[in-house]
């Protein structure tokens, strides 16, 4: 982490084309009064990536059950392709476009107008907040074989309570702590999986990777996990107001983690298929504590459970950091009332930490394959209109300011986009009937919210208000204000 010096200023970079439209750019910079708050530096800012997308190999192990050990890896191959890389790519673009914190809500607001701005903003916290509510679940199955009283019961809804109370807590504590905290968990979470490793080539049987299947494939929990485990590229952009020179920063730090994930998670299935006999129903959560006992015994299991507590910490952490500033920036934006806006003496969004950590508790009842299912439906949505507003974008203001723009014309940007569209749409037609009613009334929500704040702020009963440090925006138009 570095302390920022620069302050924020708005400043009119006129870029003209042909029919001498005006843009205007937001100089690299910060608020005078958030120069107090420490800036997050290029590793912290890969690991609270790593972090937001992956952790690690937990969660993994239903690939597996649900395909088979071929399809398992090819997945975790080809999937990056199709769609974290695209996802990565367009979060560059964009939350460099607009480095404040609010992300992807910015880029739709400013693409479509607020009104769907706040309905990306409602589906994709909605969608963070059930994904942060799974880490207390993982946590807890990675431990209850070695403390069976954690299975269930009152033990178990204790265990809950106090873990998401002591790692929100570190969240109200700031970013410095998040960013660093993150990179120690990173580390610690993925040596366990080097060491086992290097124990299981001796027993390592490439025949057993190539196992296939197609007759007994579960293509529901096999893309359910693939697409939970590949996803949330986009959540690091509600960050970027806390990134340090996020025009360069960002770019780099999404390319570095791209990596990382796809190591961290194939790796570690290359190793668990290849040295131990298949057994499919055995791969579920936490069979990696399972896998290292098998290998390199009980002390090995004891630091893969330990790296998977550890890790659904790191994961909590991020996620609900991603969350928070969401709404701090939706507040800024005076899309959400301005108590969201107001800041702890940490630099952290207290309110939106506060609701986001309301939010797990109630949603923490939930079984894994419910929660994965119900946040990728939301998650869908949302993803749906970031397209849109990454393409409209770009035709309308081809000239506007983008620190990083990746390489590709107007077709190029729609055929990137193709793709993971697809991707949604199988992932939405697979979904169990309860899910899709319970997110289609979460959309309905939304969609009766937003005029209701309108209506509050009408009536006075909540104070809304723009900060005068963000870039102006002229949503009825959907183009920025010419100076």
């Amino acid at each position: 982490m570095k302390q920022r010096a620069s302050s924020a200023k708005l400043t009119s970079i006129r870029m003209r084309e042909d029919n001498n439209t005006e843009y205007v750019g937001l100089e690299d910079g910060v608020s005078p009064k958030l120069q107090s708050f420490n800036k997050v530096s290029i590793l912290p800012l890969v690991f609270l990536i790593f972090y937001e997308v992956s952790g690690g190999p937990f969660g993994v192990e239903d690939s597996v059950q649900a395909a088979g050990p071929l399809l398992a890896l090819l997945g975790f191959l080809v999937f990056p392709l199709i769609w974290s890389l695209p996802e990565a790519l367009i979060t560059a673009e964009l939350g460099t476009m607009f480095p404040e914190n609010g992300g992807y809500v910015v880029w739709v607001s400013s693409a479509l107008g607020p009104y769907w701005g706040f309905q990306q903003g409602w589906m994709k916290w909605l969608s963070g907040v059930i994904d942060n509510a799974l880490y207390p679940v993982l946590f807890l199955d990675y431990l209850k074989s070695g403390f069976p009283i954690l299975a269930e019961g009152i033990p178990r809804i204790i265990a809950v309570l106090v873990l998401t109370l002591a790692l929100t807590y570190m969240n109200y504590r700031g970013m410095t702590i998040v960013g660093w905290v993150a990179i120690l968990l990173g580390v610690f979470s993925l040596l366990p999986f080097l060491f086992m490793g290097l124990i299981a080539i001796p027993k390592l049987k490439p025949s057993r990777w190539l196992v296939l299947d197609l007759n007994n494939v579960d293509w529901g929990l096999y893309l359910n996990t693939l697409f939970w485990n590949l996803n949330y590229w986009d959540s690091i952009s509600t960050l970027a107001g806390e990134v340090e020179n996020s025009g360069r920063t960002l770019p780099k730090a999404l390319f570095y983690a791209l990596i990382l994930v796809v190591l961290g998670y194939f790796f570690p299935l290359l190793i668990g298929t290849g040295a131990v006999p298949l057994d499919r129903e055995l791969w579920s959560d936490g069979y990696f504590s399972d896998i290292a006992k098998i290998l390199g015994g009980v002390w090995l299991r004891f630091w893969i459970e330990g790296a998977s507590a550890l890790s659904n910490m790191g994961m909590f952490v991020a996620e609900m950091s991603s969350d928070s500033f969401q709404l701090l920036g939706m507040a800024e934006r005076g899309m959400l009332p301005a108590c969201f806006a107001k800041r702890s003496c940490y630099g952290t969004p207290l309110l939106g930490i506060l609701f986001s950590a309301s939010g797990v508790i109630l949603l923490s009842w939930l079984s894994f394959q419910e929660i994965v299912a119900a946040e990728n439906f939301l998650y869908c949505f949302g993803m749906i209109m970031e397209f849109i507003a990454f393409i409209r974008l770009r035709m309308e203001y081809p000239a506007a300011s983008r620190p990083y723009k990746i390489p590709l014309g107007i077709t190029g940007s729609i055929l990137l986009c193709i793709p993971p569209s697809i991707l949604i749409l199988v992932v939405l037609a697979m979904a169990s009937f309860k899910v899709m009613v319970l997110s289609l009334l979460a959309v309905v929500v939304g969609l009766v919210l937003e005029p209701c704040l309108r209506y509050s702020e009408k009536k006075g009963w909540f104070r809304f208000s723009v900060s005068s440090d963000l870039k102006d925006w002229d949503y009825n138009n959907h183009r920025p204000v010419e100076p």
